[in-house]
């Protein structure tokens, strides 16, 4: 996407950028701060589903031998020095438990000089005060747009409402469940589902973390810690995934025009915020209720918009790196 709108980042937003940097289980750590070949470097190393389990603060150093120009680095710190960067791209997985590695590589990137950027979940929960404090310090963005809704303005949005009170909301925000829930619906097993979403390349090998809602309670807990400004715990928030729906519930349900729906739910209270994620039956008719394979949906509650609703039809893989490109202009052009 970088490459693809490069003419337009130069002509209506004056940037012009190089990559600097890549790191991945699949390269380790190379750098150059004159620039590298994407494309020549996307070709090299093995499949990235061959080391996979390979831990990313342990990533092998890239093969064959890089140019003269490049670098190895060994870990962060090392890299973006070695780097040079203005802006870091952060796209970890996410660890539900601590939000690492992502958060030591945002704030290494802080501390470094450069805004960061981000599509991990992790840091927004488990770290966000401090990354934004640390990074008003050093004069930096720190942005995340990509983290709820791949690139659909959802935080940026509430930037653009100012002053304005945000009293909850609720939706459906992991598209996995969507798609296994629907599978379910036309007559399969929750097995046989599950494997249809995988062949889709929707769910990853291990669903886990979509299955059980822990995917949907970080996302929530993301929203109710930046939007509603009140960190929240994800043991705080009540969590049940759709492992216990029944193929019979889940036609029964969609038979009556209550199709069930795994539904992300925030509501303040005094001075806390009470949350959950479920399955609900939801009616068909309602715009939550139409909601199916990989779209998802949210709808604010505020002082001003009693109902402020957003929904996503079936994203593509672009719409992810939209957000990140979205936020690398709002860093460095606005």
């Amino acid at each position: 996407m970088l490459a693809d709108r490069a003419p337009e980042l130069r002509a209506h937003h004056g940037i012009n950028f190089r990559i600097t940097g890549i790191a991945s289980r699949r390269l380790g750590w190379i750098a150059d701060p004159a620039g590298l070949d994407v494309a020549a470097n996307s070709g090299r190393g093995p499949a990235l589903s061959e080391v996979e389990g390979t831990p990313a603060r342990e990533m092998p150093a890239p093969d064959p031998k890089p140019s003269p120009s490049q670098t190895v680095a060994h870990n962060v710190r090392a890299w973006l020095a070695a780097a040079q960067p203005d802006v870091l791209f952060e796209a970890t997985s996410l660890n539900v438990e601590t939000g690492e590695p992502a958060v030591d590589h945002i704030r290494a990137a802080l501390d470094h000089g450069a805004h960061a950027i981000t599509a991990n979940k992790g840091p927004i929960v488990h770290a966000y005060r401090e990354l934004r404090d640390l990074a008003a310090a050093r004069g930096k963005r720190f942005f995340f747009e990509s983290t709820v809704m791949d690139g659909v303005p959802i935080f940026s949005l509430f930037t653009q409402l100012p002053v304005i009170h945000l009293q909850g909301f609720h939706g459906i925000l992991n598209s996995t469940t969507n798609v296994i829930l629907g599978e379910m619906e036309q007559g399969l097993s929750f097995d046989e589902a599950l494997k249809k979403a995988q062949s889709l390349g929707v769910a990853e090998t291990d669903a886990t973390h979509d299955i059980d809602g822990w995917d949907a309670a970080v996302k929530t807990a993301a929203l109710i810690t930046v939007l509603m400004d009140t960190p929240i715990r994800l043991e705080e928030i009540a969590r049940e995934g759709i492992r216990d729906l029944t193929p019979q519930a889940v036609r029964n349900a969609r038979r009556d025009g209550w199709p069930f729906k795994l539904v992300c739910r925030a509501k303040r209270t005094g001075e806390k915020v009470v949350a959950s994620v479920a399955p609900e039956k939801v009616l068909v008719s309602t715009q939550m209720g139409g909601i199916s394979r990989t779209s998802s949906y949210i709808c604010f509650n505020t002082d001003v918009f009693p109902a402020l609703a957003i929904a996503e039809q079936d994203p593509g893989l672009y719409a992810t790196a939209y957000g990140l490109l979205a936020d690398f202009v709002r860093a460095v052009a606005l």
